[in-house]
């Protein structure tokens, strides 16, 4: 027994470890190294052998407390008989975490399976429009088009050819599932797979329909009407209940998702449901102070700034923001910002009184160069 490894450090687990430790640990390695996920490969068919050993004896508490007293030699010749696997094992318990792991191979997880004609929801479709700014801060109504399957209305949805009806499947008599025993190292295995006959639908068709052939739907584009609420964001979706797909086998249809993308303005920014506006003022208005109109997403409003207000300062207009989304009567609010705009150009009255009014201040200031009489000439002609 000294090649032997030890039960925990197989299952790569410590020897305070719980069951449900010990299950989680078994569960991974045999999904890595189950036989039928490495078909030919003798090293990880021994390894999950290894894996199976250790955990027959270590998720059994009375195993367990002798493995831990006497190690391998509680066993004789194995964990637990001649063949290194007792004849006591639940096989169950390993079935129903196989069934977990790889689907309907094993039995065990049979009652998780889902029935192939029971009415499953149909897909949902994701589309997209495009708004402008002011709709949707405030909301709007749009008339989109979308193209999604329908009922073929030639055959009323059943794919045959009019006059005609679908057929059981005799392969697996219309459950849409066939059942096949396979032999493994646990004995004999019962799996259940989808028929491949009529994969799945438990009918055939024999002669289809021509215009849907055989699908019973047809793609059509449809018009539908999206109610866009007020505060609506950059990248946020509109679920529509049943605006999808159709469902099969009598189940509801698919949800249609709406994506909104806005575009941007020209001025206002938006970051939340707050609205950012830039101002331009000019030196005197800053510094004598005005009352000004400022644009907003309502339209223009009167606002008055204080004499000495310096460039970047920033105000605020409470609730001239954006709409709350899930409650509408809330609105954020706009923030202005003034920049005090600078002349590019100014005329030599203008040049000489900002150099009277520097003065008073005793700044210095650039000189301008004289000119000369063809300059003046120039000048007058112009």
């Amino acid at each position: 027994m000294a090649d032997k490894r030890d039960y925990y450090e197989t299952l790569g687990i410590s020897k305070d470890a719980t069951d449900t430790d010990i299950k989680k640990a078994y569960r991974k390695l045999a999904k890595k190294y189950h036989p039928d996920m490495n078909p030919g490969d003798e090293s990880a068919e021994h390894k999950f052998k290894e894996a199976t050993e250790a955990y027959e004896v270590l998720s059994d508490s009375s195993k367990r407390s002798k493995y831990d007293q006497f190690g391998h030699a509680a066993f004789g010749n194995g964990a637990g008989g001649a063949g290194g696997f007792s004849g006591g094992f639940d096989f169950s318990d390993v079935g129903d975490m196989f069934g977990d792991i790889f689907g309907d191979f094993f039995g065990g997880g049979g009652s998780r399976r889902r029935n192939a004609n029971a009415p499953t929801r149909g897909a949902s479709v994701k589309t997209s429009v495009t708004l402008d700014f002011k709709e949707a801060v405030f909301g709007v109504e749009k008339e989109i088009d979308v193209t999604i399957s329908e009922n073929c209305e030639e055959c009323s949805g059943t794919g045959a050819k009019k006059g005609t009806s679908a057929e059981t499947c005799p392969q697996c008599n219309g459950s849409g599932q066939v059942r096949y025993n396979q032999q493994t190292m646990f004995g004999n295995i019962t799996s259940v797979k989808t028929c491949n006959r009529c994969n799945g639908a438990g009918k055939i068709i024999k002669e289809k329909c021509a215009s849907c052939h055989g699908s019973g739907y047809v793609r059509k584009k449809k018009k539908i009407v999206v109610d866009i609420p007020a505060g609506i964001d950059n990248g946020q979706s509109i679920r529509l209940k049943g605006k999808g797909e159709p469902g099969t086998n009598g189940g509801p249809r698919g949800d249609l998702l709406v994506t909104v993308y806005i575009k941007q303005h020209e001025f206002f920014e938006r970051e939340g449901n707050n609205i950012y506006y830039t101002l331009p003022i000019s030196f005197a208005q800053a510094a004598l102070g005005a009352e000004l109109e400022v644009p907003t997403i309502d339209g223009k409003v009167k606002y008055e700034i204080k004499e000495g207000t310096q460039t970047h300062t920033r105000f605020r207009l409470r609730g001239k923001g954006v709409p709350h989304l899930r409650n509408p009567k809330v609105r954020g609010d706009q923030y202005i910002t003034v920049v005090v705009d600078v002349p590019k150009k100014l005329n030599e009255k203008q040049k000489e009184l900002l150099k009277e009014f520097s003065n008073t201040f005793g700044d210095s200031v650039k000189e301008g160069k004289k000119k000369k009489w063809y300059d003046k000439v120039i000048d007058a002609f112009e």
